[in-house]
Formats: C-alpha cells, sequence, structure tokens
C-alpha cells in the first residue's frame, strides 16, 4: 500500500519515498514549554503522532523526533512574571505537557531532544555558516544572512526582495536585510546564557531545531512536520540555516502542515480569552472526546473547536462504546486482528484522511451492532479495536468508559441502588423505582434498561 502525502514544498500530493526504507525519519517542532499546551498545540502532536503510528505499519524502523525548545524568551518572561528559576518554569510544563498529551492519546516520540542539551552543535552550525558567508556578526548578533542563499523562500513562496519586517521578524537597524533572522543572540542576568565566539549568549529559535535534527536524524530527513503558522519564517528559517550549513545538501523531502484550531468559528487567541487548554479541557472531557474531535478535520484543513462539536464526540464514543459491549454481553470477549481494515488504511494512506476513516470505523461498528452469531461478531470486533489501536480510539474498555468498573467503592453503592429499583420494579412499586432512578440521575448516573438487564454509565456534571 502506497502511503500519499501533500508535500508542502512540492504543493501537491506525492507518493512517499523514503531515502533509506530500513530507516525513516520525521523531525516534528515540538512545545516551548512556558506555560500550559493549549488545543491548537495538540493537533500537531495528535497528527503526527498518527503518522508515526502508520509509517510503523509500513517499515521496519522510524525514527520520530519531537523537541522541547527550553530555552527561549517566553520562557524567561514567565519565569520573570514568577520570581522562579527558569529551568523550574521549563520543567513544570515539559511535565505537564507529557501528561497532557499521554491523556489525549499521544505516545513518546523515538527522540525528544532538548534544546539545552545541543548547545555545542548550535555553535558549530553557526560557525559553519560564518565560515561560508551566510551568517555575520553584528552588535554581539549573528544573524544569517538571507540574500546569500538564493532558495530563500522556496517553501513560503515568498520572495525575499518583496520582504519587509513583520510582526515575526525582528527589526534592528544592524541588519543587513530587515528579513535577516537572529542565529545568536547577547545574554545578561538572569537570562540563560553560554560561551561562545561571540560572547555570552544564547541560540535563536530557528537555529535550534536545524541543530537537533541534524544531531538526531542526519543532514537530509525525510519528513518534517509542524503547524500551518510555522511555515514562515521558522521552517523557512530552518532550509536556509540548514541547507546552507550542509554543502547545499537538501534539508527535508517532504514538508506537512496541519492547519489552524479556531474556536466558535474565530482565531484562537488570548486577547479574545478563548484559548482552550487541554490541561483544563481533561478535566471535564475524557482524553479520547478530544483526541475523536481533534482527528474529526482533515489535518490540512481548519478545525472548528465548539461544545457542540465535543458533544457529538462524546456521543459517537458512547455510542462505539455502547456497541463493544452490546456485543461482549453477547458473544464473549474479543481479540484485535493482527492488522486494521484495508478500506481503513487506505484512508489513513490517503494523506491521513481521518475524516473518511473515521467513517469507516463507523461502518465497522455497525457491521458489529448487526452480527448474528459469534463468528461474525469476532470478525467486525476485531477489525474494529485493530482500527482503534492504530488510531487511538476505543484504547479503554466499556465497562471503564461508561464508569462502571469494578474496584471504585461508589460503584458499590450505585449498584446497590439498581438492585433496588430492580426490585422495586419487580414487586410493582413504580414510584420507590422511579424514586431511586431520580437519585442516580442525581448522582450523574444514566440507566440503560435493555433485554431484561440493567447498565449505567457516569455522565460528566
Amino acid at each position: 500500500m502506497t502511503i500519499r502525502l501533500y508535500n508542502t514544498l512540492a504543493r501537491e500530493k506525492q507518493n512517499f519515498v523514503p531515502l533509506d526504507p530500513d530507516r525513516v525519519t520525521m523531525y516534528v517542532c515540538g512545545p516551548t514549554v512556558y506555560s500550559f499546551a493549549h488545543i491548537g498545540n495538540a493537533r500537531p502532536a495528535v497528527i503526527f503522532d498518527l503518522l508515526y503510528r502508520l509509517l510503523m505499519l509500513h517499515y521496519k524502523k522510524v525514527v520520530y523526533a519531537r523537541n522541547i525548545t527550553d530555552v527561549d524568551d517566553k520562557i524567561n518572561a514567565r519565569a520573570a512574571e514568577l520570581n522562579v528559576p527558569i529551568q523550574e518554569i521549563s520543567s513544570r510544563y515539559a511535565d505537564a505537557y507529557h501528561s497532557d498529551m499521554a491523556a489525549i492519546g499521544v505516545g513518546l516520540p523515538t527522540i525528544e531532544p532538548r534544546a539545552t542539551d545541543h548547545i555545542g552543535e548550535m555553535i558549530g552550525m553557526i560557525q559553519r555558516l560564518v565560515d561560508a558567508g551566510h551568517a555575520y556578526e553584528a552588535e554581539a548578533h549573528v544573524l544569517f544572512d538571507i540574500e546569500s542563499y538564493d532558495g530563500y523562500g522556496v517553501l513560503s513562496g515568498r520572495d525575499c526582495n518583496d520582504m519587509e519586517a513583520g510582526s515575526r521578524v525582528e527589526v534592528a537597524a544592524f541588519k543587513k536585510h530587515p528579513g535577516d533572522f537572529v542565529l545568536w543572540k547577547p545574554s545578561c542576568d538572569p537570562q540563560p546564557g553560554w560561551d561562545s565566539p561571540w560572547g555570552w549568549g544564547r541560540p535563536g529559535w530557528h537555529l535550534e531545531c536545524s541543530t537537533m535534527s541534524e544531531t538526531h536524524l542526519g543532514e537530509t530527513i525525510d519528513i518534517h512536520g509542524g503547524g500551518q503558522d510555522l511555515v514562515f519564517p521558522h521552517h523557512e528559517n530552518e532550509i536556509a540555516q540548514s541547507v546552507c550549513s550542509h554543502g547545499g545538501q537538501p534539508f527535508a523531502h517532504y514538508w506537512l502542515h496541519n492547519g489552524f484550531v479556531t474556536v466558535e468559528k474565530r482565531k484562537m487567541s488570548k486577547s479574545q480569552g478563548n484559548t482552550l487548554v487541554v490541561h483544563e479541557l481533561l478535566k471535564t472531557h475524557p482524553g479520547e472526546v478530544l483526541r475523536y474531535l481533534l482527528l474529526g478535520a482533515h489535518y490540512r484543513q481548519p478545525l472548528d473547536w465548539s461544545e457542540k462539536a465535543l458533544d457529538r464526540a462524546r456521543r459517537t464514543l458512547d455510542r462505539l462504546y455502547g456497541v463493544l459491549r452490546n456485543a461482549s454481553a453477547r458473544f464473549g470477549p474479543f481479540q484485535a486482528n493482527s492488522r486494521p481494515g484495508e478500506a481503513f488504511l487506505e484512508a489513513l494512506a490517503d494523506d491521513l484522511n481521518t475524516p473518511e476513516a473515521l467513517a469507516e470505523f463507523n461502518r465497522v461498528a455497525r457491521e458489529l451492532a448487526k452480527a448474528e452469531d459469534q463468528k461474525q461478531a469476532q470478525a467486525h470486533a476485531g477489525e474494529l479495536l485493530a482500527d482503534g489501536e492504530l488510531i487511538g480510539l476505543l484504547m479503554t474498555s466499556p465497562d471503564a468508559w461508561f464508569g462502571s468498573d469494578e474496584g471504585d467503592p461508589e460503584n458499590e453503592v450505585i449498584e446497590a441502588l439498581i438492585d433496588e429499583r430492580n426490585q422495586a420494579r419487580a414487586d410493582k412499586d413504580f414510584a420507590t423505582a422511579d424514586a431511586i432512578r431520580d437519585r442516580l440521575t442525581a448522582m450523574g448516573i444514566v440507566l440503560e434498561d435493555a433485554g431484561g438487564e440493567t447498565r449505567w454509565r457516569k455522565i460528566d456534571n
């Protein structure tokens, strides 16, 4: 099965052909750890986690690097705001990022390099760029000279002759060109800093990813990914400094970018007060609900986040888990197939077409619901569970999903009340039965009477 990916660099969908089928390489820009991750940060984490899983099905070895930026002006500002050491901020929010991403089913990458562990390599790359005439020193800064590289603008489609300094480009009188970007800048206490040939300072953000990718994956890699907002200037600058420090060798063959997340059709921003933090969302919604919604739109398209969409995702997962629970009650436990369904895989192989894959996922669930014997049920359930393992859904038991798993002391109370209600119904004491149902509803418990049995699940209050 051929994997096809939309390559931002080529502006078209292409067959994926790795440089070395025995060692596929992928680098994705990870978090700058100065605060909790918002839902926009979670989208690339989920998307490229899924791509990694898909690649692992097709290739013997996939090396996936997703960095942590732990030296940045935003971290410095946050530390000053809270009056704590910089390392405390980066450590605190790196741990929070790992916890929150794990809750939405995002696994760890193969390698998770941290910027502060690669300062020596960064200084080495800057020196190569200076020696080759692609960088210059000015007022204790070292800057990349974009006019020294004819390919500048190849990813974003921008012409450097037309570029003016904008909100994401530092403006300084000592720049040769407004678009020249910082490779090294001076530091003063309490900012972090390191010794270098250009004085005490710290690296520029763009440089960090190029160096970490080179160190762990090599000079030329297969896939580089990130959010659409990184195309310019971040990824454009990565290409320039990497190509120029590697003697003209390509940096990455395939560039993938996910679309923006909006909230109720509006851009997410602090100024509008609509920034949705994953850490807070997880207090009221299961991680799989967030993941399902993040996968609901094609990764290259905008994704609109809303309470209605969250509710639809929850109800869909309730239905899927309900199908599994009912089928298990009828036919016994199921095992996942060794490989996901072909139609499901074909959808994902077509540029991670998750809407089509989820449609197939739901179709298999409907077939399971209609199964008439154990053989049919195992065939459909096995496929559904295998699909779920790949896409990161249906990863818990139905009983755990509905809150009726054993071991919680509250569950014993709930089960006892249900037994009392069932006895009242058998005695035709419907007033008592209704009163018990009302009490359970107040506890956040939904009852489902079907086939002579009463099942229950917890709902979010």
